[in-house]
């Protein structure tokens, strides 16, 4: 574009990067993550800043996982799709949104915005999420006692659990990892997720009926964010009964035992059974995020 210079930062000039204002009020959720100066990128027009993105990793990834911050400036949308198209990581994009956006015409035209150009530098829409964050103030939820939870250290066992669960599951991201690599791909992919995590991997539960039998599987982990629900999965045939809630309201008091000031949750919109469950066991939606991939296969808005 004519007039328009795109830039990485460094430590030097790394308060260029706060010079854009944010109408969506973002900088709340994104100032629990770090990001390295030099995962950042800048679009100038006339030495101003008219765009800006954020790619984010864990602190021990040589490369960044997605971005999770990016904005524009009012009618720059073609500038933040070339800032994309310029970046240096083809990874997914995570469009973090207040709760209803929708409603207020100034957030919907930003997250509009936002979108129309991350779509414009070939990105697609997955899937939209629900974020959660239980905090003290909300109680902890009532456990139903029907259940045993016992950890499980063979990470064959929980693969094969992983497996089973997502036979027949409703979590987008899951469903697109096994259109690309089957359901070893996507258990893999849950189970290279524990590891990732700074937490011990000996959270992780099964959970069983009092006579033995496999329900399915509660994973709670501490993020580089900070701890959260990372995953609850209930095996196909003893779906029906609630028993996500069980493994939720496991998950909350194990991690608020462990110390935990908050506890963020997701899950994906049209998961209502799930977000049912979250919201029985005092989980509170306070943001929704949009999931974008590069190139296609992503669901249409």
């Amino acid at each position: 574009m004519t007039g328009l210079v795109i830039r990485a930062l460094d430590e030097r000039d790394a308060a260029l990067f706060d010079t854009l204002p944010d109408p969506l009020g973002t900088g709340r959720a994104l100032a629990l993550a770090t990001h390295r100066p030099e995962w950042k990128r800048v679009a100038l027009r006339d030495g101003r800043v008219v765009a800006r993105a954020a790619w984010w990793g864990g602190p021990d990834d040589e490369k960044p996982l997605h971005i999770n911050w990016f904005d524009l400036a009012e009618g720059e949308e073609e500038a933040g799709a070339e800032l994309l198209r310029a970046g240096p990581h083809r990874v997914p994009y995570l469009l973090i949104l207040p709760r209803g956006w929708r409603e207020d015409p100034v957030l919907r035209a930003a997250g509009e915005a936002r979108l129309r150009a991350a779509e414009a530098a070939g990105m697609s829409v997955l899937v939209e999420r629900h974020q959660y964050r239980w905090t003290p103030s909300c109680g902890l939820p009532a456990r139903p006692g029907r259940l045993v939870f016992r950890p499980e250290p063979d990470d064959e066992v929980i693969l094969r659990v992983l497996r089973r669960i997502h036979s027949a599951t409703l979590d987008v991201h899951a469903l697109r990892d096994i259109a690309e690599g089957g359901p070893d791909r996507a258990a893999r992919s849950e189970l290279e997720y524990f590891h990732w995590c700074p937490s011990p991997r000996e959270w992780l539960r099964l959970a069983h009926t009092p006579d033995g039998e496999l329900v399915g599987m509660h994973a709670p982990v501490h993020n580089p964010s900070g701890p959260c629900v990372g995953f609850i999965g209930v095996v196909p045939e003893q779906r029906g009964h609630g028993y996500a809630y069980d493994l939720l309201a496991e998950c909350t008091h194990v991690l608020a035992g462990h110390g935990a000031r908050f506890i963020a949750g997701a899950t994906d919109r049209t998961n209502l059974p799930m977000a049912a469950h979250f919201a029985r066991a005092g989980h509170p939606v306070i943001e929704e995020r949009v999931h974008l991939v590069p190139g296609s296969g992503g669901a249409a808005r």
